[in-house]
C-alpha cells in the first residue's frame, strides 16, 4: 500500500504570544491507501482539530499535508473537497431538515459536476442502495428516519461524491449497540468493496478493535503511539495507552455475550 494522506510535522495553535494554545503539536502521520486508521484519545487531545486541518476547515500553523503525493493548499480546490469527505457524529444536525434525503445526497453531485445531470437521481438511488436503504428513501425527510438510517444517509452522501478518503468523526457514538454493529459492518463492507480509506476518530476502543488496521493515540495534541491494532491492545508501549485500554468499561455478562456475537458478525 502507498500513502494516500501524509502529515509532516503538523502544528496548530490558536491565539498568539503567551496566550497561544497548542492544539496539535508537531504531528507526523500517514494513512495508507485502503486502510482504516483510528485516532483515539481523551477530549481535548487534538483529534478533531487534526481532522479539521485534513478537511481544510483550519489551516495548519506549520507543517505540510500531502494527499496522493501532492501538497494540499490552505484553500482547497473542488477536487480536494470531493476526494476527502466527512461523516459527522450526529447525522441529524448535518442533514438539512428542509431537504429531502435524496436532495441532500444529490447536492454533492451537483456541486462537483458528477455524472450527467439527467442521470443524477439514478446515482442518488444507487448510493442509497449501497448503504442498504431502499431507493424510495430519497423522497423522505431526515426527521422521519431512525438514527441508524440517518447515519447511512450521511455515508451515502460521502460515497456519492466518489470520495477516496472518508473522515469519520465518532460515527457510531450516538447509536445503540445493535445499530452500531450494523453500521460498523456496513463501513467494513464498503471499504472492501470500494477500496475506501478511513480516518476514524473515536473514543470507543471496542469499536477500534473491530474496524481499524492501525491505531494512533493522541494526548494533549501530541502523537504518543501508533501501531497495528493488535499490537496496541496486546502490548501497548506507552503508559497513557495502557491507561486508555484499562479504562474501557466492564460490561455485564449479557452485553459481553452480545458484543462478542456482534464482533464475530462484523469480522465475518
Amino acid at each position: 500500500m502507498s500513502a494516500l494522506l501524509e502529515l509532516k510535522n503538523i502544528r496548530k495553535g490558536f491565539g498568539a504570544g503567551p496566550s497561544e494554545v497548542i492544539a496539535v503539536d508537531d504531528v507526523s502521520l500517514c494513512v495508507q491507501e485502503g486502510e482504516c486508521l483510528a485516532i483515539v484519545g481523551e477530549s481535548g487531545s487534538g483529534k478533531t482539530t487534526l481532522a479539521n486541518m485534513i478537511l481544510g476547515i483550519y489551516a495548519q500553523s506549520s507543517g505540510q499535508i500531502e494527499f496522493d503525493g501532492q501538497s494540499l493548499p490552505a484553500k482547497r480546490e473542488l477536487s480536494h473537497r470531493r476526494a476527502i469527505q466527512l461523516v459527522q457524529q450526529n447525522p441529524l444536525s448535518s442533514l438539512n431538515p428542509k431537504r429531502s434525503v435524496g436532495a441532500s445526497v444529490r447536492l454533492g453531485l451537483d456541486v462537483y459536476g458528477i455524472g450527467e445531470k439527467r442521470k443524477r437521481w439514478e446515482l442518488v438511488e444507487q448510493a442509497l442502495e449501497d448503504v442498504a436503504l431502499p431507493a424510495e428513501f430519497r423522497t423522505r425527510s431526515p426527521s422521519s428516519l431512525s438514527g441508524g438510517q440517518r447515519q447511512r444517509v450521511a455515508i451515502a452522501r460521502a460515497l456519492a461524491c466518489q470520495s477516496r478518503l472518508v473522515v469519520l468523526d465518532e460515527p457510531t457514538s450516538a447509536l445503540d449497540v445493535l445499530v452500531q454493529s450494523r453500521v460498523l459492518r456496513l463501513l467494513n463492507d464498503l471499504r472492501r468493496a470500494k477500496g475506501l480509506t478511513y480516518f476514524f476518530i473515536t473514543h470507543d476502543l471496542s469499536v477500534v478493535r473491530n474496524v481499524a488496521d492501525r491505531v494512533a493515540v493522541f494526548k494533549a495534541g501530541q502523537l504518543v503511539e501508533c501501531a497495528k491494532t493488535e499490537d496496541v491492545f496486546e502490548s501497548p508501549q506507552q503508559e497513557y495507552t495502557r491507561q486508555l485500554i484499562a479504562a474501557v468499561p466492564v460490561v455485564a455478562d449479557e452485553e459481553l455475550a452480545l458484543r462478542t456475537k456482534l464482533t464475530q458478525e462484523i469480522s465475518s
